[in-house]
């Protein structure tokens, strides 16, 4: 899987080197001279070239009220405790991968990730708060640059190589070895998996950070407990985090006995935090097979007797609904979902905060279900109503910003649309669903240079270089493309052809890197097997059952 790939490859010679010990309280910059072999702007780039091809992967989770929510809640934790942004500043970006298994992993420069079934899994958000706060530690503590510090400048080359395989993987075992052959595998050992003393230090950051956004520290050790158990229960499919992330039962006693120094906190769940859970459920698997059995989750989830649960199991249900394509019962849904919050809770029930009113993953289902009947003008009308208000009422939304520009569209207001959508690409340059839409307008006003222009800068936020150009030279030759519109290609043409031989540059260096690597790697003959492989590719595709 991707982040078993990305994170369980460090040889257990390292897995025994012992780092610095952090000084807890105030979330220190270790000064170790390992790290200056990788910089934090070099780290940041690596991280944002392992980011591209993770949008491109189909189980990247593209979905908007997710990211907004991982993200809000991620830098909402970071914000707690000063020095959590660590000596670089990380600008941190948590996001979802589709995936059955148990994980979360951080990135180099600040990515964070969560496999969607360890987001089902979490029980509260105090145990969310838990797994991203050990994340941020390991981001705060720069350990992947003191893994990599380790190798020197080597180690970096095959880091593209990592990803690539992962993605890689899901095609067929294949596919990923012909990434790995040439003589990569023993470099690809030593890369992103962390040692343990690296993890108990990523625990006590973590056990500061949550603390110190008001969460209940016991879950820590709630959703560790639940994970050892599994293991229990299933020895031969151990969760993926206890194979990225060993836990011993002395890491375990280390943060019962921190518990134990902390007055107790009791923080209620958001209903933000269950809604989001409902399309996690949802989006995990949207085959037939998949909505059948979200569904029958969701129905067993309404005889709960708390209001969250039954208002997010009905949201749930509406959005299998709304997958399905029946827009009336999803409305329906929706509507008993928001009842369901307006009821109060039991008497002496607490564990319920208060729901926003209007909640925003509310009103962006409800504009989702309104923009899916695209065939009824009338409909379409209430959208862009609804969306407008929408709009100003959360501005920071950026599903709602994107929900508003597609009512415009489809309420045919092509050219308001067209200028709301250059003024968010000039804010939000990063996003390639703006551009993508800004494209889709302008091929609706059939100004064909423009639409391609604009197609030009979503393909190179997604790393597709050479597609970009293509879109370039076919902007190039629309009959509608202005001097300005001349001028504008050939200058970003050059941009990026100079982007594209720096690329081949790097790729020549690789090549060569493997070949040599290749001249000194033994092959060990796989039992079984007609084809041997690279040690430590062999490693890399088992998992690591040798640590405690």
């Amino acid at each position: 899987m991707l982040a078993v790939a990305l994170l369980c490859v460090l040889p257990l010679s390292m897995a025994q080197t012992a780092l610095p010990p952090a000084k807890i309280p105030n979330l220190p910059n270790l000064g170790d001279t390992e790290r200056e072999d990788l910089s934090p702007l070099m780290e940041r780039k690596l991280g944002e070239e392992i980011m591209r091809d993770i949008r491109r992967d189909h189980d990247f989770l593209d979905d908007a009220p997710i990211l907004e929510y991982l993200n809000n809640f991620g830098n909402a934790l970071v914000e707690a405790r000063p020095g959590a942004r660590g000596e670089a500043s990380y600008d941190y970006y948590f996001f979802a991968v589709r995936d059955p298994q148990l994980n979360a992993f951080a990135l180099p420069g600040g990515f964070i990730a969560v496999h969607s079934a360890l987001l089902l899994a979490a029980q509260s958000e105090s145990e969310l708060a838990s797994v991203l706060s050990h994340e941020i530690g390991h981001v705060v503590q720069r350990h992947i640059a003191r893994s990599l510090g380790q190798q020197r400048q080597d180690a970096l080359i095959p880091l593209a190589a990592i990803i690539l395989a992962a993605l890689a993987s899901k095609a067929g075992g294949d596919a990923a070895m012909g990434v790995f052959l040439g003589g990569q595998g023993l470099a690809i050992q030593r890369q992103l998996n962390f040692s343990r003393d690296a993890e108990r230090e990523a625990d006590r950051i973590g056990f500061q950070i949550m603390g110190a956004a008001g969460f209940d520290t016991s879950g820590m050790v709630a959703f560790f407990q639940r994970l050892q158990t599994a293991t229990r229960n299933y020895s031969d499919a151990t969760p993926a985090y206890l194979q990225t992330h060993p836990l011993t039962s002395e890491r375990i006693a280390d943060i019962q006995a921190r518990i134990r120094e902390q007055p107790y906190k009791q923080r209620p769940d958001s209903l933000d935090f269950q809604l989001v859970r409902a399309r996690a459920r949802v989006l995990q698997d949207e085959s037939s097979q998949g909505l059948d059995a979200a569904t029958a989750v969701f129905e067993t989830q309404l005889e709960q007797d708390n209001r969250q649960q039954v208002a997010a199991a009905k949201y749930g249900l509406a959005f299998v609904a709304l997958k399905r394509g029946d827009t009336t019962t999803a409305q329906r849904l929706l509507d008993e979902a928001r009842g369901a919050m307006r009821k109060p809770p039991p008497a002496g029930v607490y564990g319920a905060a208060p729901a926003a009113t209007p909640n925003p993953i509310f009103v962006s289902m409800a504009l989702d279900i309104k923009l899916a009947q695209d065939k009824n003008p009338a409909v379409i009308a209430r959208a862009l109503t609804e969306a407008e208000a929408a709009h100003q009422q959360f501005p920071l939304s950026r599903g709602i910003a994107r929900q508003y520009a597609q009512a415009m569209v489809a309420a045919g207001k092509l050219e308001p649309a067209a200028a709301y959508l250059r003024d968010q690409v000039q804010q939000y340059r990063q996003e390639p669903a703006l551009y993508d839409l800004l494209a889709s307008t302008y091929a609706r006003q059939g100004k064909l240079a423009l639409q391609h222009m604009a197609l030009a800068e979503s393909y190179v936020l997604q790393g597709g270089v050479l597609s970009a150009l293509d879109q370039l030279g076919i902007a190039r030759k629309a009959p509608d493309a202005s001097f300005y519109d001349q001028a504008v290609i050939d200058a970003r043409e050059r941009e990026l052809q100079a982007r594209r031989r720096e690329e081949l540059g790097e790729k020549g260096k690789k090549e060569n890197k493997a070949a040599a690597d290749h001249e000194h790697t033994a092959l060990a003959p796989a039992s079984g097997s007609p084809r041997a492989m690279p040690r430590g590719v062999e490693a890399l595709m088992q998992p690591q059952r040798n640590w405690p």
